[in-house]
Order: C-alpha cells, then sequence, then structure tokens
C-alpha cells in the first residue's frame, strides 16, 4: 500500500512538471512597440569641415619705413577706414613740400607767359614787315617815275621793266614778312603758353605722387572687424609685402565643408545647413552660399561653404565643425525608429507589428529618407500599427507576444496588458 502511494506521487509530480514546461513554453515573449507615426523627415547630407572668417584682410604696407606708433591692439573692433598705425615719414614730408613749391613756380610762370609782351621774335618780324613795305614805297615811286619819263621819250622800256621787277620783289617780299609775322603771333604765343601748362600739370602729378606717397605712412582698415593679428611692434621696420596687421570680419564666419562627391549633386545654394562643433551639441542654422564646380582628385569630394550669423562671436574662425545640410524636406512621412528594421528575405527589410490580439506579424517593407534614429516606410505598413522596437530578434511570424514597457519587471503583472490597451486608446482619442 505504501509501494502504491508512493507511486502515485511520482505520477503526479511528473505530470505537474511536464503540464509546467507546456506553459513555459507557450508563454508570450516579452516585446516593446511603438506606433507608427507621420512626421516630417529631411534627407541630409554630411560633411566635416573648417570655419573661415566672412571677410578678412592682411593689411600691409606700400613703403618701406619704421613703425612711428599703433593704435590698436589685437582683439581691437575696429570701422573701415579707421587709423590703425603711423609709420615715419618725415622725409615724405618734405618731398610734399618740394612738389609744392614746384607747383606754385609752375603756375607763376603759365601766368607770366600769359600776359607777357610781345616776344622778341614777333617785334623783329614786325620790323622786317615795316623795312619790306617801306622798300616796297621806293620801288613803287621809282616805277611810277620811270613810266612817266618813257612816256614822254625821255627814257628807255629796258629802264622802266626792270624798275617793274623790283617792285614785283620788294611787294613779294613784303607778303612773305606780313606772313612770317602772322604765324608769330597766332601759333608762337599758343605754343609758349602750352608749354608752360604742361609744366604745370607735370609740377602738379609730382605734387599728387608724393602726398599719395605720404598717405601710404598712415595704415587704414580697409574693412570693418577686428584685429586677429598684429606681428611688429612700434620702432620695428615695415616693409611692402609683409602684413603689418590682420583684420577679419566674424559679424559671420563661413564653414568650408568636404562632401562626399556621390552626394554633392543635391546640394542647391540656398539649402538651409545645421552646423555643430565637435565639443558641443548646440547646433546652428546656416545656408549655403558656394557649391564648388569642381571635385577635389586627391579626397574625390567637393567644398560647400556655409555661411552662418555669428552674434557674439562665439564661432571662432579655425575651429573644426560638424554639417547637416537638407536637401529635401518630407511632410507627413510615414516613419518608424530604426531599431523596428529587422532582416528580411533576400537582402530586404521587414518589421513586426502587433495586432489587438497580441499576435506579431513580420512585414516586408521598403525604406526611404533616413535621419539619426528614424526611418521612412514607403510601403509595408500604416500610420497606427505598432511595430516591435525592443524584443524582435528571432520571434517567429504570428507569435503570441506580450507588451511591456521599458523598464518594466521580466514577470508581467495581471493588469498589464489591460494599461496597455487603455494607453493605446487614450493615444488614439489624442490624435483624433
Amino acid at each position: 500500500m505504501h509501494k502504491k502511494s508512493l507511486l502515485a506521487m511520482a505520477i503526479f509530480l511528473l505530470a505537474g512538471c511536464s503540464k509546467k514546461e507546456e506553459n513555459e513554453a507557450a508563454a508570450p515573449a516579452p516585446v516593446q512597440v511603438t506606433a507608427v507615426k507621420q512626421d516630417t523627415i529631411r534627407r541630409t547630407v554630411a560633411g566635416d569641415g573648417v570655419l573661415f572668417a566672412r571677410d578678412q584682410a592682411s593689411v600691409m604696407p606700400k613703403i618701406a619705413a619704421p613703425v612711428q606708433r599703433f593704435l590698436v591692439q589685437r582683439g581691437y573692433h575696429v570701422k573701415q577706414g579707421q587709423l590703425l598705425a603711423e609709420l615715419e615719414a618725415r622725409d615724405l614730408t618734405a618731398a610734399v613740400a618740394e612738389s609744392r613749391a614746384q607747383m606754385r613756380q609752375a603756375e607763376a610762370n603759365l601766368r607770366a607767359t600769359q600776359s607777357a609782351a610781345v616776344p622778341e621774335s614777333v617785334v623783329k618780324a614786325q620790323t622786317d614787315v615795316d623795312a619790306a613795305r617801306q622798300a616796297e614805297e621806293a620801288a613803287q615811286r621809282i616805277l611810277d617815275s620811270r613810266r612817266k619819263l618813257f612816256e614822254q621819250g625821255a627814257l628807255a622800256r629796258r629802264l622802266v621793266d626792270e624798275a617793274r621787277v623790283t617792285y614785283a620783289q620788294a611787294h613779294a617780299n613784303v607778303l612773305s614778312a606780313e606772313e612770317h609775322l602772322r604765324a608769330l603771333q597766332s601759333v608762337g604765343k599758343e605754343e609758349q603758353i602750352k608749354t608752360a601748362a604742361a609744366q604745370l600739370e607735370a609740377a602738379r602729378s609730382h605734387l599728387q605722387s608724393s602726398q599719395a606717397q605720404l598717405s601710404y605712412a598712415e595704415i587704414h582698415s580697409p574693412i570693418a572687424g577686428v584685429i586677429a593679428d598684429r606681428p611688429l611692434y612700434a620702432g620695428e621696420m615695415a616693409t611692402p609685402g609683409t602684413p603689418l596687421l590682420t583684420v577679419m570680419d566674424v559679424s559671420r564666419v563661413v564653414a568650408r565643408i568636404n562632401v562626399p562627391q556621390n552626394q554633392a549633386g543635391s546640394v542647391r545654394i540656398g539649402h538651409r545647413a545645421l552646423l555643430r562643433l565637435p565639443d558641443s551639441e548646440a547646433q546652428v542654422q546656416g545656408r549655403v552660399i558656394v557649391v564648388s564646380p569642381a571635385t577635389d582628385p586627391n579626397a574625390t569630394t567637393v567644398q560647400v561653404w556655409i555661411e552662418v550669423e555669428n552674434p557674439g562671436e562665439r564661432l571662432k574662425p579655425g575651429a573644426s565643425v560638424h554639417a547637416l545640410i537638407v536637401t529635401e524636406e518630407i511632410k507627413a512621412a510615414t516613419v518608424i525608429p530604426v531599431v523596428a528594421i529587422l532582416p528580411g528575405e533576400e537582402g530586404g527589410t521587414a518589421v513586426l507589428t502587433v495586432t489587438p490580439d497580441k499576435v506579431a506579424h513580420r512585414h516586408a517593407v521598403q525604406l526611404g529618407v533616413r535621419e539619426a534614429d528614424k526611418v521612412q516606410v514607403l510601403n509595408g505598413v500604416r500610420p497606427g500599427d505598432e511595430v516591435v522596437v525592443v524584443g524582435g530578434v528571432g520571434l517567429d511570424d504570428k507569435a503570441k507576444v506580450r507588451i511591456v514597457e521599458p523598464g518594466a519587471p521580466e514577470v508581467p503583472s495581471e493588469d498589464e496588458d489591460e494599461q496597455h490597451d487603455q494607453r493605446k486608446a487614450e493615444a488614439k482619442l489624442k490624435s483624433k
């Protein structure tokens, strides 16, 4: 009797263990789910680069001279045209004074030429005209006298002809002398005035050149900005071709980003961009202003310039940045978390959705744009579907599941499913 009791107890225990194993095998798998949403997603192109000043000027002297004094230090903000430094220029000041005196001398010479009496050459020409006219008159009188004597028969014709020839020569001399006088009066004085005027213009140009040389001793800022470098000190020699100061306009900065060649085709001028410094999570917005038409043959990248406002000059030229260029913005896209994507058949992708009866269903999906931790789904699921984000790996199609919340204990509470259904219903009401 005792043996029979032990046998019955053993059979009972074996049956209980078997039932427990069956229940454990049939227990739903715990998963975490999230709803498929409609959201805005952006197609982006990423790249790294360096910040540069919006504008920069290396101020170089045009003359070689010692620095007399600086009026600014590194970090000073300056305006366009502001005086920054002065060079030693006593020799140039003396040269300006000399040129000014030469110009005044040329002005006086021009005035004297314009108001001067008749030149000596003109006086001589006038004398020649008077003498020629007197000779003409004498020849005329001789000719008239011989004509009368010839008519009276007291003189031979030959003498009359000789007197006529002499008069003709005297008349020609008068015409030549008068023409020479007119040439001197109309041309000679005008040329002298032109020569004096040209001398004045040359003196004026020399003065302007000297004044320009003197102005080079004053160093002015070509742009508004901040003094970024000042390598020399007062008393040191400034030489042409060597920067005396460096001025940067950092009210805006330009990020020069290297973009992969196969992605640069979608980048256009005016596209919005987000910049982030490596040591900061903060992002600043900018706009694409330049897309290089050429590809760097060594790095096979295309350089893109992004201009960014820089209030407070927080962004420093020379800093490295990471950029995201938004080339397309898709609104009302069907979006799921990236962690919901599972390997599909034949190299495709799939997701697991959970129906209200707590059954998982595998769906092949086609993906679109991916941004950070979310991805666009083109087909396979609809907004409102619940997809598995945790616990889907290795889960069979049409398997029973148990929905748990993040951080929930492995052992489910009795009303866990009811609470999930209630939260889902509330979310749908809010969405409506």
